[in-house]
């Protein structure tokens, strides 16, 4: 039996967890380093006791920034094989974390097959589950079915669970108040705000969170505090709704780390790029520190069909100022259930955005892979150069479709490549042009 319960107490006790050893040896850091992130709620290391396959990662903003990747069924896309494949694929290219959104149909044998299979971190948003499991409308759930959904995914061995728990009956009054533009957004935080309208009961998982608390200490399950008031436009970034939910989800964590339950919050949205910055030391101040995990930002809100790039923009900015965990967001977002390829160029952005921003903030080794690049373009070693690349099928692909004539050009500058031309001077050699 373990001697101890979480990641969290274990580094508070001295303990080196296999998990720990493993993320120390990723992250090029001591393990008395790693420990006390650990212990002090600042890094976070989502490992389920009963998630047995998992590569165990380390998310924190003093680490390599992590990505992780939305997929699931719904109503109108109900193939499992196929998001099986969007998972693996996801995998292949560097996901750290899957989350299983899905919303129709029995999805426990998708997220049990998911556990079993995926060596990444699996994430879920219990409050989906309880409608679909229960198979009863939401106003006539109970408060303790939610609690028993969290219980339920915890079993399973689901590493981090997205808990929209800062949302009160006072959040009632300041939606209806402020008058936002887009209201609440956050799928999982609208069906809260719902279920208390309808029942005029308090938010179950605010009101019952030292029951949450028990069940996420006993299974090591990371609580992902979810941002129910984050913005859904740009006109509603920074308001009063969504700083005063971040301000409790604060609170929350301070109760989390009491008990030794690690946390993550979330964070925007849709936000302008000059209030990224800002509202991630907002929130490293209130939280203490505990990983930012955000939903790009996406800086601009009329770009449908590219929306992996407005996210990316904002998945730099924010990363680079302290967020530590990125959601990609696809080409489909705002649109419909992204398909292979839509994953793909969301997961593709994201990296990159990821990269620029570990580089930014001097994260140990991340420039090396960019300083082996630019010794290959010199070189003219294209090798190496697909090796390097973030995706190297498709830079391999664009050279082979349109080759050059000559084998240290490229079919853009030929013999005037600059490279080239300096290669060649430096050497004392004759620069031939035409």
């Amino acid at each position: 039996m373990r001697a101890y319960s979480t990641q969290m107490e274990a580094a508070r006790k001295g303990i080196v967890t296999e998990e720990l050893r493993k993320v120390a040896k990723k992250e090029q850091m001591t393990i008395e380093e790693l420990m006390s992130l650990v212990a002090a709620g600042k890094v976070v290391i989502c490992a389920n006791k009963n998630h047995k396959c998992i590569d165990p990662q380390g998310v924190g903003s003093m680490l390599r920034t992590k990505i992780n990747v939305n997929l699931g069924v719904s109503r109108d896309c109900r193939d499992y094989d196929m998001e099986m494949e969007k998972v693996m694929e996801a995998v292949n290219m560097g996901a750290h974390a899957i989350m299983d959104l899905s919303t129709h149909g029995d999805t426990r044998p998708f997220r049990r097959k998911l556990i079993s299979e995926c060596p990444v971190m699996i994430g879920t948003v219990p409050i989906y589950d309880a409608v679909i499991h229960y198979k009863r409308d939401l106003h006539k759930l109970k408060a303790k079915d939610f609690i028993d959904i969290v219980r339920l995914h915890a079993e399973d061995g689901v590493d981090f669970v997205t808990l929209h728990c800062g949302i009160t009956r006072k959040t009632i009054d300041q939606i209806k108040k402020h008058k936002r533009k887009m209201n609440i957004v956050s799928r999982g935080g609208s069906l809260v705000f719902a279920w208390m309208c309808m029942t005029g009961e308090e938010n179950p998982f605010y009101e019952y969170y030292d029951e949450i608390l028990d069940i996420c200490r006993e299974y090591d399950v990371t609580i992902s505090l979810g941002d129910a008031c984050r913005p859904g436009c740009l006109a509603d970034a920074s308001d009063v709704c969504q700083i005063e939910e971040l301000v409790r989800l604060g609170e929350l964590t301070k109760r989390a780390w009491e008990k030794d339950v690690q946390v993550m919050v979330e964070g925007p949205g849709h936000m302008p790029i000059d209030q990224i910055e800002a509202n991630m030391k907002i929130q490293q101040s209130i939280c203490q520190g505990a990983p930012f995990y955000v939903l790009g930002p996406l800086v601009t809100d009329i770009a449908p069909g590219y929306d992996h790039i407005t996210a990316a923009i904002g998945g730099a900015v924010a990363a680079s100022a302290g967020a530590a965990f990125l959601c990609y967001v696809t080409p489909a977002e705002h649109l419909a259930l992204p398909n292979l390829e839509d994953v793909k160029q969301g997961i593709i952005a994201m990296k990159i955005a990821a990269h620029a921003a570990d580089i930014a903030k001097g994260v140990r080794g991340a420039r090396d892979v960019d300083d082996r690049m630019a010794e290959a373009r010199r070189t003219f070693d294209w090798e190496a150069q697909w090796q390097c690349a973030i995706d190297s099928g498709t830079a391999k692909r664009i050279r082979e479709e349109r080759q050059p004539e000559y084998e240290d050009t490229c079919s853009m500058c030929g013999k005037f490549c600059a490279v080239r031309s300096m290669n060649k001077a430096l050497a004392g050699e004759h620069i031939d042009i035409l």
